[in-house]
């Protein structure tokens, strides 16, 4: 049975939806310390989805008002550059504009991470 989606017009099947939640449950650490700033409206008020399906793919984090994507790089995507540059085109030709940033950037420029994100959720939404 499909499942509604938060991305408008956007129905999702199972599968999808069953990933999402388990990558909800299995997050990085670099994604968890991330999630503990976003979660919440805690960055100034904003609102972010962790895990969310967006089209075919699951972003990492999501504010919709500012049609905002902010992914978590581990190692893993120096193998995939290719992908992810694919992956980045049809996020970017939805209007979505996209950050991305290292698990280390995360673990140890917190502070530097946050600042970015809130500058472009400020100015995508004003």
């Amino acid at each position: 049975m499909p499942i509604k989606g938060i991305v408008t017009n956007q129905i999702i099947g199972e599968t999808m939806y069953d990933t999402a939640r388990r990558l909800r449950r299995e997050m990085t650490d670099a994604e968890k310390i991330l999630w503990q700033n976003l979660r919440a409206n805690r960055l100034n008020g904003f609102h972010f989805r962790r895990q969310q399906i967006v089209g075919k793919y699951i972003v990492d984090f999501y504010c919709h008002a500012a049609s905002l994507v902010v992914e978590v790089d581990g190692k893993i995507h120096a193998q995939q550059i290719e992908r992810d540059a694919e992956r980045e085109s049809e996020l970017k030709a939805r209007g979505l504009f996209i950050l991305r940033f290292k698990n280390e950037e995360i673990e140890y420029n917190l502070r530097n991470v946050l600042e970015q994100i809130t500058e472009t959720c400020r100015t995508r939404i004003t």
